[in-house]
């Protein structure tokens, strides 16, 4: 050994209390791996470069929420950045099924499927890496404890700008995250829940992990896909769920003034459901409590998704 690496201390690491489980079971290339052992490469282009896709996908008593949705939207995404997928679309749901079965879930529950560019040499061409790599978790999750839907999310209108729809389009459900990781950062160092994001045009554009839904009128309102969002599954229910109610839904190009005089105002998406959005910038969004619209289409999604 040099004397260079004698000299160079370990690295300690301390225990993580955020470490899942060592029971749960990983589909990963076509294996089930214990979750100690299921390893991706260092050299992966996905680690190196988040240079990938994936899907948060729901489970309702034993069956995937949307599956046939949610895998189109990953093959979507997989061809928006040149990535072939190694799986047709039948066998990537089989592969959920063999993991949701592995960990023995039979009622509710939430599987994360991920496709990384796969292990390749260092730098960023795409030609530089061999085989694209494939694991699913199934297992639970909680984004927010109950009461957090009882008296709704405090929320702030972050000042770091949502990714240009000609950069890395928001559409493409990519594992690069940094954007939406550094303003639910900026959201928590300002006692917030969570962040609501602007175009770099000021427009409305969706919160760091969920579209976003304002009332006024009575008429719901969320942005367009050109405003730079996520195409949600659950934005679609909800939309569809509104209209089945008589509700006038549009959408349109809203501005922060929308965000501070709406009546009711709410977030959706796979992991937080419908969850209600009370105050904004320090602002009361009506009273300052879930209203009935929200309520009742919360109602109405429990009712479709069982």
């Amino acid at each position: 050994m040099s004397t260079a690496a004698a000299q160079t201390p370990a690295i300690q690491k301390s225990s993580n209390p955020f470490a899942p489980r060592a029971d749960l079971k990983i589909w990963l290339d076509g294996e089930l791996v214990p979750a100690p052992e299921a390893k991706i490469g260092v050299f992966d282009h996905g680690l190196l470069y988040g240079d990938g896709v994936f899907e948060g996908i729901r489970i309702y008593g034993g069956k995937i929420f949307k599956e046939s949705e949610h895998v189109q939207r990953l093959f979507e995404s997989a061809k928006a950045i040149r990535l072939t997928m190694p799986m047709t679309h039948e066998a990537v749901c089989d592969a959920m099924h063999e993991a949701m079965a592995a960990n023995g879930i039979t009622g509710d529950g939430y599987i994360r499927l991920v496709v990384t560019r796969g292990v390749g040499s260092l730098g960023i061409s795409v030609a530089h890496t061999a085989c694209p790599s494939v694991f699913i978790i199934a297992d639970k999750i909680a984004l927010y404890p109950p009461e957090v839907y009882e008296r709704g999310l405090t929320c702030i209108v972050c000042g770091l700008a949502r990714n240009h729809p000609n950069t890395t389009s928001p559409r493409v459900k990519s594992l690069n995250y940094l954007n939406n990781v550094m303003a639910k950062a900026e959201a928590r160092e300002a006692g917030a829940d969570e962040a609501i994001m602007l175009t770099t045009d000021g427009f409305v554009s969706e919160c760091t992990g969920d579209n976003i839904f304002l009332i006024r009128g009575g008429e719901l309102m969320t942005p367009p896909a050109s405003m730079g969002i996520l195409e949600g599954i659950t934005r679609d229910v909800v939309i569809e769920l509104a209209r089945k109610r008589g509700l006038v839904v549009h959408e349109k190009v809203l501005i922060r003034h929308d965000l501070y005089v709406a009546e009711e105002c709410f977030g959706t998406g796979t992991a937080a459901e419908i969850v209600p959005i009370t105050r904004i910038d320090g602002r009361a969004v009506g009273d300052g409590t879930p209203g009935p619209i929200t309520k009742q289409l919360t109602a109405d999604f429990i009712d479709y998704r069982t």
